[in-house]
Protein backbone atom coordinates (compact mmCIF):
# COMPACT_ATOMS: atom_id res chain seq x y z
CA UNK A 1 0.00 0.00 0.00
CA UNK A 2 1.17 3.24 -0.88
CA UNK A 3 2.33 5.66 1.85
CA UNK A 4 -0.39 7.99 2.80
CA UNK A 5 1.38 10.06 5.40
CA UNK A 6 3.11 10.32 8.36
CA UNK A 7 1.51 10.89 11.62
CA UNK A 8 2.86 11.05 15.20
CA UNK A 9 0.68 10.14 17.91
CA UNK A 10 1.40 11.81 21.58
CA UNK A 11 -0.96 10.54 24.50
CA UNK A 12 -0.11 9.47 27.99
CA UNK A 13 -2.11 6.44 27.70
CA UNK A 14 -1.00 3.49 26.13
CA UNK A 15 -4.40 1.63 25.17
CA UNK A 16 -5.36 5.12 23.29
CA UNK A 17 -1.23 4.74 21.42
CA UNK A 18 -1.93 1.32 20.59
CA UNK A 19 -5.82 2.22 19.16
CA UNK A 20 -4.68 5.01 17.21
CA UNK A 21 -1.99 3.06 15.50
CA UNK A 22 -4.24 0.06 14.84
CA UNK A 23 -6.64 2.29 13.26
CA UNK A 24 -3.96 4.46 11.10
CA UNK A 25 -1.73 1.47 10.09
CA UNK A 26 -3.68 -0.47 7.73
CA UNK A 27 -5.21 3.17 5.84
CA UNK A 28 -1.44 3.35 5.02
CA UNK A 29 -0.28 6.02 7.39
CA UNK A 30 3.28 5.98 8.92
CA UNK A 31 2.96 6.05 12.70
CA UNK A 32 5.42 7.18 15.65
CA UNK A 33 4.31 6.65 19.17
CA UNK A 34 5.45 8.93 21.84
CA UNK A 35 3.73 8.27 25.86
CA UNK A 36 4.60 11.96 26.76
CA UNK A 37 4.94 15.87 25.43
CA UNK A 38 8.31 15.91 25.96
CA UNK A 39 8.54 12.00 23.93
CA UNK A 40 6.29 13.63 21.16
CA UNK A 41 8.97 16.59 21.00
CA UNK A 42 11.84 14.80 20.52
CA UNK A 43 10.63 13.15 17.44
CA UNK A 44 9.21 15.85 15.56
CA UNK A 45 12.70 17.23 16.44
CA UNK A 46 14.12 14.00 14.65
CA UNK A 47 11.90 13.80 11.81
CA UNK A 48 9.25 15.83 9.46
CA UNK A 49 5.13 14.76 10.12
CA UNK A 50 2.08 15.68 8.26
CA UNK A 51 -0.25 15.42 11.06
CA UNK A 52 -0.15 15.76 14.73
CA UNK A 53 -2.63 13.90 17.42
CA UNK A 54 -2.11 15.26 20.74
CA UNK A 55 -3.90 14.00 24.13
CA UNK A 56 -4.87 17.63 25.96
CA UNK A 57 -4.74 16.11 29.16
CA UNK A 58 -1.16 14.76 30.23
CA UNK A 59 0.79 15.17 33.40
CA UNK A 60 3.98 16.95 32.87
CA UNK A 61 3.73 18.76 29.67
CA UNK A 62 0.12 19.00 28.92
CA UNK A 63 -1.32 18.77 25.15
CA UNK A 64 -1.71 23.04 25.11
CA UNK A 65 2.08 23.13 25.78
CA UNK A 66 2.85 20.44 23.10
CA UNK A 67 1.04 22.24 21.07
CA UNK A 68 2.66 25.57 21.05
CA UNK A 69 6.17 23.69 20.94
CA UNK A 70 4.78 21.58 17.71
CA UNK A 71 3.81 24.90 15.66
CA UNK A 72 7.37 26.78 16.81
CA UNK A 73 9.34 23.64 14.69
CA UNK A 74 6.50 23.73 11.97
CA UNK A 75 4.57 26.19 11.84
CA UNK A 76 2.68 24.15 8.98
CA UNK A 77 2.07 21.10 10.85
CA UNK A 78 -1.38 20.07 10.91
CA UNK A 79 -2.12 19.15 14.89
CA UNK A 80 -5.32 17.73 16.31
CA UNK A 81 -6.16 17.88 19.78
CA UNK A 82 -7.70 14.89 21.61
CA UNK A 83 -9.61 15.25 24.59
CA UNK A 84 -12.08 13.39 26.91
CA UNK A 85 -13.07 17.19 28.77
CA UNK A 86 -14.49 18.51 25.49
CA UNK A 87 -15.82 22.63 25.98
CA UNK A 88 -15.77 25.25 23.61
CA UNK A 89 -13.35 27.14 25.30
CA UNK A 90 -10.72 24.29 25.15
CA UNK A 91 -11.54 23.94 21.24
CA UNK A 92 -11.44 27.36 20.63
CA UNK A 93 -8.01 27.88 22.81
CA UNK A 94 -6.25 25.14 20.70
CA UNK A 95 -7.19 26.39 17.79
CA UNK A 96 -6.50 29.96 18.04
CA UNK A 97 -2.92 28.75 19.11
CA UNK A 98 -2.80 26.68 15.86
CA UNK A 99 -4.84 23.42 16.25
CA UNK A 100 -6.19 22.38 12.88
CA UNK A 101 -9.11 20.17 14.82
CA UNK A 102 -10.21 18.46 17.85
CA UNK A 103 -11.98 14.68 18.77
CA UNK A 104 -13.32 13.61 22.21
CA UNK A 105 -12.73 10.68 24.08
CA UNK A 106 -14.32 7.91 23.40
CA UNK A 107 -14.45 9.20 19.49
CA UNK A 108 -15.63 7.02 16.47
CA UNK A 109 -12.97 5.25 14.26
CA UNK A 110 -14.85 7.26 10.92
CA UNK A 111 -14.92 9.95 13.04
CA UNK A 112 -10.89 10.04 13.49
CA UNK A 113 -10.38 9.20 10.00
CA UNK A 114 -11.76 12.09 8.41
CA UNK A 115 -10.29 13.87 10.58
CA UNK A 116 -6.78 12.45 9.64
CA UNK A 117 -7.72 12.55 6.00
CA UNK A 118 -8.26 16.12 6.19
CA UNK A 119 -5.40 16.63 7.85
CA UNK A 120 -2.60 15.18 5.91
CA UNK A 121 -4.43 16.77 2.72
CA UNK A 122 -4.25 20.20 4.68
CA UNK A 123 -0.46 19.40 4.67
CA UNK A 124 0.01 18.76 0.80
CA UNK A 125 -2.45 22.00 -0.07
CA UNK A 126 -0.43 24.47 2.04
CA UNK A 127 2.89 23.47 0.53
CA UNK A 128 1.41 23.61 -3.05
CA UNK A 129 -0.18 26.96 -1.91
CA UNK A 130 3.01 28.53 -0.58
CA UNK A 131 4.54 28.14 -3.77
CA UNK A 132 1.14 29.81 -4.95
CA UNK A 133 1.69 32.75 -2.92
CA UNK A 134 4.99 33.62 -3.84
CA UNK A 135 3.93 34.17 -7.27
CA UNK A 136 1.53 35.87 -6.32
CA UNK A 137 3.67 38.26 -4.61
CA UNK A 138 3.96 39.85 -7.14
CA UNK A 139 0.92 39.59 -9.76
CA UNK A 140 -1.81 40.72 -7.23
CA UNK A 141 -3.92 42.47 -9.74
CA UNK A 142 -6.41 39.21 -9.77
CA UNK A 143 -7.04 36.64 -7.77
CA UNK A 144 -9.80 34.44 -7.82
CA UNK A 145 -11.85 36.98 -9.63
CA UNK A 146 -11.15 39.82 -6.87
CA UNK A 147 -9.51 42.55 -8.25
CA UNK A 148 -6.85 44.64 -6.08
CA UNK A 149 -2.90 44.85 -5.25
CA UNK A 150 -3.06 47.08 -2.19
CA UNK A 151 -1.39 46.05 0.42
CA UNK A 152 -4.65 45.68 2.31
CA UNK A 153 -5.72 42.88 -0.22
CA UNK A 154 -2.72 41.81 -0.25
CA UNK A 155 -3.11 40.81 3.82
CA UNK A 156 -6.53 39.39 2.46
CA UNK A 157 -5.22 37.27 -0.35
CA UNK A 158 -2.74 35.85 2.17
CA UNK A 159 -4.90 35.32 4.59
CA UNK A 160 -7.17 33.35 2.54
CA UNK A 161 -4.00 31.13 1.07
CA UNK A 162 -3.45 30.27 4.44
CA UNK A 163 -6.75 29.21 5.97
CA UNK A 164 -8.39 27.86 2.97
CA UNK A 165 -7.01 24.40 3.53
CA UNK A 166 -7.98 24.16 7.19
CA UNK A 167 -11.04 22.80 8.77
CA UNK A 168 -11.66 26.01 10.59
CA UNK A 169 -14.45 27.97 10.69
CA UNK A 170 -14.04 31.87 9.00
CA UNK A 171 -15.86 34.80 9.41
CA UNK A 172 -15.28 37.59 7.12
CA UNK A 173 -16.24 40.94 7.91
CA UNK A 174 -16.70 43.98 6.01
CA UNK A 175 -19.06 46.63 4.86
CA UNK A 176 -21.64 45.64 2.56
CA UNK A 177 -20.53 45.58 -1.17
CA UNK A 178 -17.00 44.65 -0.28
CA UNK A 179 -17.15 41.32 -1.88
CA UNK A 180 -17.24 38.78 0.75
CA UNK A 181 -18.88 36.11 -1.09
CA UNK A 182 -16.14 36.31 -3.48
CA UNK A 183 -13.93 35.64 -0.42
CA UNK A 184 -15.92 32.71 0.93
CA UNK A 185 -16.01 31.55 -2.44
CA UNK A 186 -11.62 31.83 -3.34
CA UNK A 187 -11.26 30.20 -0.04
CA UNK A 188 -13.84 26.98 -0.85
CA UNK A 189 -11.76 27.04 -4.35
CA UNK A 190 -8.03 26.73 -2.38
CA UNK A 191 -9.13 24.40 -0.16
CA UNK A 192 -9.85 20.29 -0.08
CA UNK A 193 -13.58 21.01 -0.61
CA UNK A 194 -13.32 22.51 -3.59
CA UNK A 195 -14.44 19.64 -6.02
CA UNK A 196 -17.80 19.53 -3.97
CA UNK A 197 -20.75 21.92 -3.12
CA UNK A 198 -20.33 25.77 -2.09
CA UNK A 199 -23.53 26.55 -0.62
CA UNK A 200 -24.97 30.13 0.15
CA UNK A 201 -27.63 31.10 2.68
CA UNK A 202 -29.46 34.60 2.77
CA UNK A 203 -29.29 34.65 6.32
CA UNK A 204 -31.52 37.17 7.19
CA UNK A 205 -34.34 37.12 4.32
CA UNK A 206 -36.54 33.89 6.00
CA UNK A 207 -38.62 33.73 9.17
CA UNK A 208 -37.27 31.45 11.99
CA UNK A 209 -39.55 27.90 11.13
CA UNK A 210 -38.85 28.46 7.28
CA UNK A 211 -34.87 29.03 7.58
CA UNK A 212 -34.34 25.81 9.74
CA UNK A 213 -36.45 23.82 7.38
CA UNK A 214 -33.74 24.69 4.35
CA UNK A 215 -30.88 24.63 6.54
CA UNK A 216 -32.04 21.24 8.16
CA UNK A 217 -34.44 19.66 5.86
CA UNK A 218 -38.27 18.23 6.75
CA UNK A 219 -39.69 14.80 6.93
CA UNK A 220 -43.44 14.57 5.93
CA UNK A 221 -45.64 15.52 7.77
CA UNK A 222 -43.32 17.58 9.99
CA UNK A 223 -45.66 20.80 9.41
CA UNK A 224 -48.82 22.08 7.59
CA UNK A 225 -47.84 21.65 3.58
CA UNK A 226 -44.78 19.09 4.18
CA UNK A 227 -46.36 16.56 2.02
CA UNK A 228 -43.04 15.04 1.36
CA UNK A 229 -39.56 14.85 2.60
CA UNK A 230 -36.91 17.39 2.09
CA UNK A 231 -33.08 17.29 1.96
CA UNK A 232 -31.87 20.98 3.81
CA UNK A 233 -28.76 22.59 2.54
CA UNK A 234 -25.88 21.53 4.97
CA UNK A 235 -27.20 18.25 3.43
CA UNK A 236 -26.35 19.42 -0.01
CA UNK A 237 -22.92 21.14 1.34
CA UNK A 238 -21.94 17.99 3.13
CA UNK A 239 -18.05 17.45 2.55
CA UNK A 240 -18.25 21.09 0.75
CA UNK A 241 -18.70 24.21 2.00
CA UNK A 242 -21.55 26.39 3.79
CA UNK A 243 -21.38 30.21 3.38
CA UNK A 244 -23.47 32.52 5.66
CA UNK A 245 -24.15 35.57 4.34
CA UNK A 246 -24.97 38.42 7.02
CA UNK A 247 -24.73 35.63 9.74
CA UNK A 248 -25.66 38.39 12.37
CA UNK A 249 -29.40 37.84 10.95
CA UNK A 250 -30.15 34.45 12.12
CA UNK A 251 -32.64 34.32 14.81
CA UNK A 252 -31.72 33.71 18.10
CA UNK A 253 -34.13 31.00 18.22
CA UNK A 254 -31.93 28.95 15.53
CA UNK A 255 -28.83 29.75 16.53
CA UNK A 256 -28.30 27.03 19.17
CA UNK A 257 -28.95 24.90 16.53
CA UNK A 258 -26.58 26.22 14.52
CA UNK A 259 -24.34 26.28 17.00
CA UNK A 260 -24.59 22.43 17.26
CA UNK A 261 -23.61 21.35 13.89
CA UNK A 262 -20.65 23.51 14.27
CA UNK A 263 -19.44 21.56 17.35
CA UNK A 264 -20.92 18.18 16.85
CA UNK A 265 -21.13 18.16 13.28
CA UNK A 266 -24.86 16.68 13.18
CA UNK A 267 -28.12 17.58 13.41
CA UNK A 268 -31.82 16.51 13.11
CA UNK A 269 -34.67 17.28 10.55
CA UNK A 270 -37.41 19.09 11.31
CA UNK A 271 -39.89 16.82 13.00
CA UNK A 272 -37.63 13.82 12.55
CA UNK A 273 -35.71 11.73 15.08
CA UNK A 274 -32.68 10.48 13.13
CA UNK A 275 -29.51 12.11 13.51
CA UNK A 276 -27.77 13.36 11.00
CA UNK A 277 -23.79 13.52 10.19
CA UNK A 278 -22.31 15.73 8.09
CA UNK A 279 -18.84 17.00 7.24
CA UNK A 280 -19.04 20.70 6.01
CA UNK A 281 -16.82 23.66 5.98
CA UNK A 282 -18.74 26.79 7.86
CA UNK A 283 -18.01 30.85 6.22
CA UNK A 284 -19.68 33.36 7.36
CA UNK A 285 -20.31 36.89 6.56
CA UNK A 286 -20.96 39.84 8.39
CA UNK A 287 -21.57 43.38 8.29
CA UNK A 288 -22.32 44.15 11.81
CA UNK A 289 -20.52 44.41 15.57
CA UNK A 290 -21.57 40.89 15.93
CA UNK A 291 -19.42 41.69 19.36
CA UNK A 292 -21.63 44.50 20.37
CA UNK A 293 -24.80 42.28 19.20
CA UNK A 294 -23.41 39.47 21.77
CA UNK A 295 -23.18 42.56 24.30
CA UNK A 296 -26.94 43.24 23.68
CA UNK A 297 -28.18 39.66 24.12
CA UNK A 298 -28.65 39.74 20.28
CA UNK A 299 -26.24 36.84 19.22
CA UNK A 300 -24.82 33.82 21.54
CA UNK A 301 -22.00 34.49 23.18
CA UNK A 302 -20.79 30.90 22.34
CA UNK A 303 -21.76 31.08 18.93
CA UNK A 304 -19.86 33.66 18.42
CA UNK A 305 -16.87 32.66 19.73
CA UNK A 306 -17.21 29.01 18.25
CA UNK A 307 -17.68 31.40 14.46
CA UNK A 308 -14.47 34.03 15.71
CA UNK A 309 -11.48 31.20 15.09
CA UNK A 310 -10.12 32.79 11.71
CA UNK A 311 -11.10 36.41 10.87
CA UNK A 312 -10.46 38.31 7.26
CA UNK A 313 -11.36 42.13 7.51
CA UNK A 314 -12.23 43.49 4.03
CA UNK A 315 -11.09 46.89 3.77
CA UNK A 316 -13.70 49.58 2.55
CA UNK A 317 -13.38 50.74 -1.02
CA UNK A 318 -12.27 54.30 0.52
CA UNK A 319 -9.70 52.26 2.29
CA UNK A 320 -7.73 51.29 -0.81
CA UNK A 321 -8.38 53.88 -3.79
CA UNK A 322 -5.49 52.19 -5.42
CA UNK A 323 -6.98 49.85 -6.46
CA UNK A 324 -9.69 51.60 -7.99
CA UNK A 325 -7.87 52.16 -11.28
CA UNK A 326 -8.01 47.96 -11.79
CA UNK A 327 -11.66 47.78 -10.61
CA UNK A 328 -12.57 50.20 -13.22
CA UNK A 329 -10.29 49.15 -16.38
CA UNK A 330 -12.04 45.25 -15.13
CA UNK A 331 -15.56 46.42 -15.36
CA UNK A 332 -14.58 48.08 -18.68
CA UNK A 333 -13.80 44.76 -20.38
CA UNK A 334 -16.51 43.04 -18.61
CA UNK A 335 -19.43 45.11 -19.49
CA UNK A 336 -17.72 46.39 -22.52
CA UNK A 337 -17.87 42.20 -24.05
CA UNK A 338 -21.20 41.82 -22.84
CA UNK A 339 -22.77 45.58 -24.65
CA UNK A 340 -20.81 44.67 -27.86
CA UNK A 341 -18.33 47.52 -26.87
CA UNK A 342 -14.96 46.02 -26.57
CA UNK A 343 -12.48 48.95 -26.91
CA UNK A 344 -14.10 51.93 -24.29
CA UNK A 345 -11.64 53.69 -22.77
CA UNK A 346 -12.20 56.27 -19.66
CA UNK A 347 -11.86 59.58 -20.20
CA UNK A 348 -8.45 60.64 -17.35
CA UNK A 349 -10.99 63.56 -15.78
CA UNK A 350 -13.26 61.12 -15.09
CA UNK A 351 -10.85 58.56 -13.67
CA UNK A 352 -9.96 61.21 -11.71
CA UNK A 353 -13.42 61.36 -10.01
CA UNK A 354 -14.14 57.50 -9.59
CA UNK A 355 -10.75 58.01 -7.94
CA UNK A 356 -12.04 61.26 -5.41
CA UNK A 357 -14.70 59.78 -4.27
CA UNK A 358 -15.33 57.71 -1.67
CA UNK A 359 -17.84 55.13 -2.41
CA UNK A 360 -20.14 54.24 0.25
CA UNK A 361 -21.96 51.30 -1.71
CA UNK A 362 -18.10 50.19 -2.05
CA UNK A 363 -17.37 47.48 -5.18
CA UNK A 364 -21.05 47.40 -5.89
CA UNK A 365 -21.63 50.36 -6.18
CA UNK A 366 -18.22 51.09 -8.46
CA UNK A 367 -19.83 48.06 -10.91
CA UNK A 368 -22.91 49.76 -10.92
CA UNK A 369 -22.01 53.29 -12.29
CA UNK A 370 -19.35 51.78 -14.75
CA UNK A 371 -22.25 49.25 -16.05
CA UNK A 372 -24.60 52.68 -16.56
CA UNK A 373 -21.46 54.45 -18.27
CA UNK A 374 -20.83 51.69 -20.83
CA UNK A 375 -24.45 50.93 -21.32
CA UNK A 376 -25.51 54.45 -22.43
CA UNK A 377 -21.95 55.57 -24.36
CA UNK A 378 -22.50 56.29 -27.46
CA UNK A 379 -18.85 56.09 -28.78
CA UNK A 380 -16.05 54.32 -27.41
CA UNK A 381 -15.03 57.04 -24.85
CA UNK A 382 -16.74 57.45 -21.22
CA UNK A 383 -16.65 61.13 -20.79
CA UNK A 384 -17.34 63.21 -17.07
CA UNK A 385 -21.00 63.52 -18.15
CA UNK A 386 -21.58 59.45 -17.68
CA UNK A 387 -20.43 59.49 -14.35
CA UNK A 388 -23.13 59.34 -12.13
CA UNK A 389 -24.34 62.72 -10.48
CA UNK A 390 -23.25 62.07 -6.50
CA UNK A 391 -19.86 61.31 -7.62
CA UNK A 392 -19.61 64.44 -9.45
CA UNK A 393 -20.67 66.84 -6.75
CA UNK A 394 -18.80 68.07 -4.47
CA UNK A 395 -19.87 68.33 -1.19
CA UNK A 396 -20.07 71.85 0.21
CA UNK A 397 -20.31 73.65 3.58
CA UNK A 398 -21.74 77.28 4.52
CA UNK A 399 -19.42 78.47 7.08
CA UNK A 400 -21.39 81.05 9.54
CA UNK A 401 -20.05 84.39 9.36
CA UNK A 402 -19.57 85.30 13.42
CA UNK A 403 -18.92 88.49 14.65
CA UNK A 404 -18.12 89.05 18.30
CA UNK A 405 -20.05 91.64 20.27
CA UNK A 406 -18.51 94.08 22.76
CA UNK A 407 -19.85 92.61 25.81
CA UNK A 408 -18.51 89.21 24.46
CA UNK A 409 -19.37 85.51 24.01
CA UNK A 410 -19.27 82.31 24.69
CA UNK A 411 -17.38 79.96 23.23
CA UNK A 412 -19.01 76.63 24.13
CA UNK A 413 -22.40 78.35 22.82
CA UNK A 414 -20.40 79.29 19.34
CA UNK A 415 -18.98 76.08 18.92
CA UNK A 416 -21.99 74.14 19.45
CA UNK A 417 -24.16 76.13 17.57
CA UNK A 418 -22.01 75.53 14.15
CA UNK A 419 -21.59 71.81 15.24
CA UNK A 420 -25.40 71.25 14.54
CA UNK A 421 -25.34 74.03 11.72
CA UNK A 422 -22.63 72.33 10.04
CA UNK A 423 -24.53 68.74 11.09
CA UNK A 424 -27.55 70.15 9.21
CA UNK A 425 -26.01 71.24 5.99
CA UNK A 426 -24.37 67.89 6.06
CA UNK A 427 -27.30 65.85 5.63
CA UNK A 428 -28.44 68.26 2.73
CA UNK A 429 -25.46 67.46 0.98
CA UNK A 430 -26.21 64.39 1.77
CA UNK A 431 -29.98 63.82 0.55
CA UNK A 432 -31.23 63.43 4.11
CA UNK A 433 -28.90 60.03 4.60
CA UNK A 434 -27.36 59.89 7.83
CA UNK A 435 -25.01 56.85 6.26
CA UNK A 436 -23.43 59.07 4.08
CA UNK A 437 -23.79 62.17 6.48
CA UNK A 438 -21.47 60.85 8.35
CA UNK A 439 -18.89 59.31 5.79
CA UNK A 440 -18.70 63.01 4.74
CA UNK A 441 -17.80 64.38 8.58
CA UNK A 442 -15.63 61.27 9.49
CA UNK A 443 -17.72 59.80 12.19
CA UNK A 444 -19.63 56.76 13.39
CA UNK A 445 -23.20 56.98 12.16
CA UNK A 446 -23.86 56.07 15.89
CA UNK A 447 -22.10 59.18 16.67
CA UNK A 448 -24.15 61.35 14.17
CA UNK A 449 -27.16 60.04 15.25
CA UNK A 450 -26.74 60.69 18.75
CA UNK A 451 -25.74 64.29 17.64
CA UNK A 452 -29.05 64.71 15.84
CA UNK A 453 -31.06 63.57 18.68
CA UNK A 454 -28.88 65.99 21.15
CA UNK A 455 -29.31 68.77 19.20
CA UNK A 456 -32.94 67.94 18.26
CA UNK A 457 -32.65 68.27 14.37
CA UNK A 458 -35.22 67.77 12.54
CA UNK A 459 -36.03 65.89 8.74
CA UNK A 460 -35.95 69.04 6.86
CA UNK A 461 -38.77 68.70 3.83
CA UNK A 462 -37.80 67.94 0.00
CA UNK A 463 -38.97 67.08 -2.82
CA UNK A 464 -40.26 64.07 -4.13
CA UNK A 465 -40.18 63.01 -7.97
CA UNK A 466 -43.53 64.40 -8.13
CA UNK A 467 -42.87 67.23 -6.79
CA UNK A 468 -44.56 66.97 -4.00
CA UNK A 469 -43.46 67.72 -0.10
CA UNK A 470 -41.55 64.53 1.51
CA UNK A 471 -39.17 63.94 4.33
CA UNK A 472 -35.70 63.44 4.32
CA UNK A 473 -34.93 59.98 5.60
CA UNK A 474 -33.09 60.40 8.97
CA UNK A 475 -33.07 57.03 10.50
CA UNK A 476 -30.41 55.17 10.61
CA UNK A 477 -29.97 52.54 7.59
CA UNK A 478 -30.14 48.39 9.05
CA UNK A 479 -27.02 46.82 9.35
CA UNK A 480 -24.95 49.65 8.82
CA UNK A 481 -21.68 48.93 10.75
CA UNK A 482 -20.15 51.73 12.12
CA UNK A 483 -17.12 53.32 10.38
CA UNK A 484 -14.13 54.30 12.41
Amino acid sequence: MARAGSILVIDDEEIMREILEALLTPEGYEVRLAASGAAGLDLARSMSFDAAIVDVMMPGMDGLSVLDELKKLDDDLAVIMVTAYASVDTAVDAMKRGALDYITKPFKNDEVMVVVRNAVERRRLVSENRALRQNLQERYHKFDNIIGKSSRMRQVFDLIIQAAPSRSTILIQGESGTGKELIARAIHTHSARADRSFVTVNSGNLPPDLLESNLFGHVKGAFTGAVYPKKGLFEVADRGSIFFDEIGNIPLETQPKLLRVIQEREFMRLGGVETIKVDVRIIAATNVDLHQMMDEGRFREDLYYRLHVITIQLPALRQRKEDIPLLVQHFLQKYGQENGKPTLELAPDALDLLVDYDWPGNVRELENAIERAVVLTPGSRIDVDLIPEQVRRKPTFQIPQITVPPEGLSLKDVVTDFEKRLIESTLDNAGGVQKRAAELLRIKPTTLNEMIKRYDIRPRRKRNGNGDAAEADQTPEPGIKPQN
